[in-house]
Formats: structure tokens, sequence, C-alpha cells
């Protein structure tokens, strides 16, 4: 048995049912299934893809449940790296702050396309950043504080892997700004952002070079690996764009999140219904075994 199926719902709608995952077992010859949480995430080991496991992924996203099959040995990792905007966050921070500038639609359709991979992302950077020049620098902290939420399922997900002894890496193409508070608030042990410039308390409209975009995602998997002493096979990455694909292809596994049509569709690894806590279970963590802050059991 090579290989494991893992079935996961959304958990504020724990649809998953036993008949639903025995069905699909004897369909594929899988071994005894396992509940990691009932009615949200359930495995199953088998000795290889099926041949019908895209059409069978495909009326799965129907009923709102992903399915994933991946191989089984080396599933538990010590390097999480994750994406930022619309990952460990729900917002994209620049969006959030062109609306406070009175240009939202505008670099909201940049950023779309850019995510899409349809543009360069530096190029689609500068361009987007050169829109907030003049932009009273006070207003990072209203964004902050008002219009950014974090994802759900985060903080477990720190929480758990960092009490197993992982290391974990916040890498955005967004802004330090944004990402030392979001690493703060977390539990994340270090993190790489983007630097928007300043003068006299206003933004400049122009971005500290280098950017870091897709290969700069990659290098930071590849740098934090080796100074840990590990592989990048024994790391889980994270993200939604097409910036992100160099580091979901390199990680030993790659997790598109709630992701754009064109991401998705390279990554073997995609979670379109659930939150966070499924990137414990794509590594067999069970719901008992997670924590919310070091030490301590998780709730709710």
């Amino acid at each position: 048995m090579s290989h494991v199926v893992t079935l996961l719902a959304d958990p504020k709608n724990p649809s998953l049912d036993t008949v639903l995952v025995e069905n699909l077992r004897n369909a594929w010859g899988g071994a005894q299934a396992v509940w990691l949480a009932r009615g949200e995430a359930a495995e199953f080991l088998l000795p290889a893809v099926p041949d019908s496991f895209r059409s069978t992924w495909e009326a799965l996203q129907e009923q709102r449940i992903d399915l994933n099959i991946q191989p089984a040995e080396g599933r538990r990792k010590a390097l999480l790296i994750a994406d930022m905007d619309s990952t460990m966050i729900e917002q994209e921070c620049i969006d959030e702050l062109a609306d406070e500038a009175g240009v939202g639609a505008r670099v909201a359709e940049i950023t779309a396309r850019a995510m899409n991979g349809e543009l360069d992302f530096e190029a689609a950077l500068k361009e987007r950043v050169g829109l907030l020049k003049g932009l009273d620098c006070a207003v990072i902290d209203t964004v902050m504080s008002e219009r950014i939420t974090l994802m759900p399922g985060g903080r477990t997900l720190l929480a758990t892997m960092r009490a197993h002894g992982a290391h974990a890496v916040l890498v955005s193409g967004g802004f330090t700004a944004f990402a030392g508070r979001v690493a703060a608030e977390l539990g994340f042990d270090e993190y790489r952002a983007n630097v928007l410039l300043e003068e006299g308390g206003r933004l400049t409209g122009e971005v500290a070079l280098p950017i870091l975009g897709r290969d700069a995602k990659l290098r930071a998997l590849q740098e934090t690996a080796a100074r840990l002493g590990i592989t990048p096979e024994q790391a889980i990455a994270v993200g939604d764009g097409a910036n992100d694909l160099g580091m979901l292809h390199m990680a030993g596994m790659g997790v598109a999140l709630h992701a754009k049509p064109a991401v998705a569709a390279q990554c073997a690894l995609r979670i379109n219904h659930g939150d966070l806590t499924a990137l414990l279970y794509l590594q067999g963590y069970r719901r008992e075994d997670f924590v919310d802050q070091v030490g301590k059991p998780a709730t709710g």
C-alpha cells in the first residue's frame, strides 16, 4: 500500500459520511478507513492511484468534498512555507490599500490577473504600488486592524506543526508592514516579504528591490531547508497564486489552497472547500493531535 487517499469536508459543514468513505474504499480496493475527525476527514491506503481518480474528484467537488491522493511515506513534514495573501489571511493587502486610496477596482483587476499567471508578477506589483503613491502610511495600520482577517485554521496549523518540531516561514509577495504582524500573530518563526518605500510619512509609489516573487519564494524554501539540514522533500508549501507555483512544485507536499483555477490545475494536492487544518489532515494528524497554542490542545 504505497499511496494514501484523504477525504476532507469543510469543518464548518462536516458532511463527510461513513457510507461515502466506505463505498470509495471498496471501489478502489483500499485498506481499512481511518477517521482523522468524524465528519471532517478520513483516509485509507491503497496500492496505486486509480484511473478513475480525476472523475471521482470532480464528482466529490459537487458535494463540497476534497479528495487527494499522495505517496504514503514521509507525509509528516518538518518545514512549513506559506504564502500570506489569500492563504494565511483572507484578503490581498495591496487591494485593501488601493481601496483606501480610491483605486481599488483597478488594482484588484491587476492582482487577479497576476495571481492567475496572466501578467508578469514583478511588473504587475510595480504598477499597482505606483498607484498608491502619496497614500498616508497611517492607512497601513487602519487596513491591518479593520480589513485584514486570518484564514480559518491557520493558528491551529502553526501551533500543531511547531509543537511537533516543525519550522514555519511566511513568504509573501506582499509587504513587510503586513507580513511581520501576521507572522507574529500566527507564530511563524520567520518571514520574508517586499518593502514599501515611504518618505515623509507617505508612500513613494515604489517598492524596494529586489522584488520577492516566484523565484524568491523558491529560494526561500531551498535556503531554509538547507539551513535546517533537511531537504525540500521534507517541506509542505501552501499558496494560491501563480507566483507560488515554484515552491509548491519543489516542496515534498505542495498544496493549492482555494487557488486560482490556472494554478490549481498545475497542482496535485488541492483544497477547495476546507480550511488550513486540511494541511494537518494531509500529513496524517488526527483531530485530537491539534493544538491552538504550543502545548495546549485545540478546542472547537
